[in-house]
């Protein structure tokens, strides 16, 4: 890993659609590319959709599915496989990393070698599933995407009641691809500001100038999306770097930085 800032976070979350060895591909190629830590996601499909729950609009265009849970079951990865995936990490020299949507998965996930928690959006308001997360006494990022300055403030508190003490907020625009006009990175500095804490960007942008004009803004974590081609089918491929370009963007932070 590279170790200064930014800390660079290359996002495979579920751009692997299903598949383990796509998967340990794109950790070989985050690691190429330089990055800190490559990220994946966790979850199990009934626990995280109702049955019969309806895709977003990007899901839908991006993926063609239509029902929510089916979507996710066809991208879940198991406790074995991100096993071999954190292995894989250690031996190219690179930082494991998922984000954990279902508590039960968490502690397996750091007893594979997490030395970071992260937090998605959506799960920024779910205040007991961030005291789960504060127990185990690493480092946290957490996303900010779709959050007030009000609801922010309350999982801070919440987190500083059970002793957590080292956190990154990441704002975060929650639209895929988040289109320009939407992002406003001075929610950064509004940020870094009222809370008195470092702060980073996730971006949903098309591109990597917004990324970097996060870093020169003082952004100390980025979060980027890649896939290991655009136009495979699945719903977050249209929104991400593909290798070349993941290269060329952590290459561009490091000299902004």
């Amino acid at each position: 890993m590279n170790g200064s800032l930014p800390l660079v976070i290359a996002e495979a979350g579920v751009n692997h659609n299903g598949d383990a060895a796509r998967a340990k591909e794109m950790v070989h190629v985050a690691a190429e590319a330089g990055a800190d830590y490559v990220k994946f996601q966790a979850f199990r499909a009934e626990s995280l959709a109702a049955p019969g729950a309806a895709t977003a609009d990007y899901q839908r265009q991006n993926a063609g599915a239509r029902d929510q849970q089916a979507l996710l079951r066809a991208l879940e990865l198991d406790l074995e496989e991100f096993a071999e995936l954190a292995e894989e990490c250690t031996r190219v020299g690179t930082g494991f990393l998922v984000t954990p949507f279902d508590r039960d998965m968490a502690a397996p996930l750091v007893e594979m070698g997490m030395d970071r928690i992260k937090v998605p959006s959506g799960d920024l308001t779910n205040l007991p599933m961030l005291e789960d997360l504060s127990g185990f006494g690493l480092p946290m990022i957490v996303s900010t995407g779709m959050a007030t300055e009000a609801e922010v403030g309350a999982s801070l508190a919440a987190l500083h009641r059970v002793g957590a003490s080292d956190v990154t907020l990441l704002h975060c625009t929650s639209l895929y691809p988040a289109p320009p006009a939407a992002i406003n990175l001075r929610a950064m500095e509004t940020m870094r500001q009222k809370f008195q804490m470092p702060v980073g960007y996730s971006d949903h942008s098309l591109g990597e100038h917004v990324a970097i004009a996060a870093v020169a803004l003082g952004a100390t974590v980025i979060e980027k999306h890649f896939t290991l081609d655009r136009a495979l089918a699945g719903p977050d491929h249209a929104a991400s770097l593909e290798p070349g370009e993941l290269r060329t963007m952590i290459e561009r932070l490091r000299e902004t930085a």
